[in-house]
């Protein structure tokens, strides 16, 4: 038997899976090595999990506990990972790591400094 699969692209280091219907972004994303933080297991608990999905056709409405975490930030394009369930091919943009974008500023920084 043939079980229909769906194309996840994680974004911006292009890492595209394929998974069956229904996982979570977060269980997608563990399996691309997208990088998507958590700290809670995925219970909605730490909001660590945040992604931007522009087009949400491709995901499962919010559920009440998730529509409650993000409130307004749902509309433009926010979602839970661990609560976001896809239903059809998605892209979803996962924020750079805090630590890492530090690192990427400070060396920036220093970089500029050196060419003076």
């Amino acid at each position: 038997m043939n079980q229909r699969t769906i194309k996840v692209t994680f974004m911006p280091d292009n890492r595209t899976v394929s998974v069956r219907p229904k996982l979570t972004l977060l269980d997608a994303g563990r399996q691309a090595g997208a990088g998507i933080r958590t700290r809670c297991g995925g219970r909605a608990g730490c909001l660590m999990c945040k992604v931007h999905v522009e087009d949400q056709s491709g995901l499962t409405a919010p559920a009440k506990n998730e529509c409650l975490k993000l409130g307004d930030l749902i509309q433009s394009g926010t979602r839970l990972a661990c609560q976001a369930r896809l239903t059809g091919d998605t892209t979803v943009q996962v924020p750079e790591d805090p630590l890492k974008a530090a690192v990427r500023a400070q060396l920036a920084r220093q970089k500029e400094e050196d060419n003076w």
